[in-house]
């Protein structure tokens, strides 16, 4: 993908395409061409374009249905069209049709490119103000990367800046951070979004099954490719290519990957290779540098991937984010359950912000579903939420063993039952009052309440 944008170039066989074209890629702009509507309509069915030249014919002054039908097929590419026969009619006729702009032929090049180039520009600002505005939110929301910590606030200003380019992004994180959700977020925020989005798990058992579903199967192709399958880079061609925990990819595989980085192609049939365009986007819960220098990943491949980085903070580095969070999540579970709207009390929302949450955003929705299938009333307490979660008071003091563990459990879920009541959470627990106390500051307990 050029770094300047990629302009479509739709002109019969007796129209200039082989200038514009020269003249675009002189300009620094990838391109394409197609010779009948038909195949410009595939093409951008297939790829991502930041623009389109429309070369109309001799026989046709303004072409409306080709026009109209480019704009409902990539309504975020500029469409230029470029008249041999120009009027003041024909123009307006056509920027009511949604062109960008009407040129007339002979177009100089210089002019071409400027209006491009502008066109381009005037694109993703606008792309921009979408996301300042209430669309990033929107897809933030809908991709559930809820938080209102600064942590989270650095994430989705990266999304955004990521969104805007076509750079391979690296996101990092812990197991359970969300990294294919913030993958996903840039993708429908980009100018890919109509395109395909692809996931393939690096981590696929087997080597050479892993290759297969990356690259494909095709005769004469990469050593060992026996018949012709498309692979997963296939598949997302004009889209994104999602590669969570590329960690995992072998050092054969990491080679084939550099190949199709560097040059943007896959083997094809007879041993020739096909041109793709393809976003990439990595995710690793590893460090990659570590494994770079122990010779486990290719350094070329590291750097060519790693340009774009997102690193995605673990829960308990901003538990300010779990209230709202847990209000989401908790809506959303009780409508899949069917079950009535319940809430945290805020005895129980205290203790999931003091958890430590080693599996992150996607153990705390696990607490949250469990909790909300056991539930009995309108409020989620102490007692309704998993035994095991992990809080640093708690996990120092259980290093004794899970007796420990059971009676932490138990004094918090008789305190809860009795709202923090310890004359009767000490009496239903069958000991008394100053007992109680000194198990509480022993387990590190504080309850609200008398």
């Amino acid at each position: 993908m050029s770094e300047k944008g990629k302009v479509l170039i739709l002109g019969d066989a007796n129209s200039p395409c082989a200038g514009f074209r020269r003249a675009l890629e002189s300009g620094g702009y990838g391109t394409a061409t197609a010779d009948t509507c038909e195949r410009a309509l595939e093409r951008v069915g297939r790829e991502a374009f930041d623009a389109v030249l429309l070369l109309g014919s001799a026989r046709e002054t303004v072409p409306s249905d080709t026009l109209r039908r480019l704009r409902q097929a990539s309504p975020h590419a500029a469409v230029f069209v470029v008249s041999r026969n120009p009027s003041i009619r024909s123009a307006i006729q056509c920027i009511k049709l949604g062109a960008y702009d009407y040129l007339p032929e002979p177009a100089a090049p210089g002019a071409l490119l400027k209006h491009i180039g502008q066109a381009v520009q005037a694109s993703r600002r606008d792309l921009e103000d979408a996301c300042i505005g209430g669309e990033l939110e929107r897809q933030m929301l809908s991709h559930a990367l809820i938080g209102r910590s600064e942590a989270m606030g650095r994430v989705v200003r990266l999304v955004r800046k990521a969104a805007l380019a076509d750079s391979p992004v690296l996101v990092t994180g812990e197991t359970g951070t969300g990294k294919e959700l913030v993958a996903r977020a840039i993708h429908r925020l980009g100018r890919r979004s109509q395109k395909p989005f692809v996931a393939a798990d690096c981590r696929t058992p087997g080597e050479r099954l892993l290759e297969r579903e990356l690259f494909g199967r095709v005769e004469g192709g990469f050593p060992g490719t026996v018949a012709d399958t498309p692979g997963k880079i296939a598949l997302a061609h004009g889209g994104t290519l999602f590669l969570d925990a590329i960690a995992g990819l072998g050092v054969p595989a990491q080679a084939q990957l550099l190949h199709v980085l560097r040059e943007r192609e896959i083997p094809a049939a007879a041993g020739a290779f096909a041109k793709v365009d393809v976003r990439f986007i990595s995710s690793t819960d590893r460090d990659l540098r570590e494994a770079v220098r122990e010779g486990r990943f290719r350094e070329d491949l590291y750097y060519r991937l790693n340009v774009l980085h997102i690193p995605v903070p673990p829960l308990r580095e901003r538990p300010e984010d779990i209230p709202v969070l847990a209000e989401y999540y908790l809506k959303k579970l009780a409508a899949e359950k069917t079950k009535p709207p319940v809430a945290l009390s805020d005895r129980a929302m205290q203790y999931l912000k003091r958890c430590e949450w080693p599996g992150n955003v996607r153990e705390l929705v696990n607490a949250l579903e469990y909790a909300v299938v056991t539930c009995d009333g309108k409020t989620i307490g102490l007692r309704d939420l998993p035994h095991g979660l992990e809080d640093p008071s708690g996990r120092h003091a259980f290093a004794g063993g899970s007796l420990a563990r059971m009676e932490r459990n138990e004094i918090l879920s008789a305190l809860d039952r009795f709202q923090g009541n310890k004359t009767r959470a000490a009496g239903f627990l069958g000991i008394n009052r100053k007992t109680l106390r000194e198990k509480i500051r022993k387990y590190d307990i504080f309850p609200e309440g008398r």
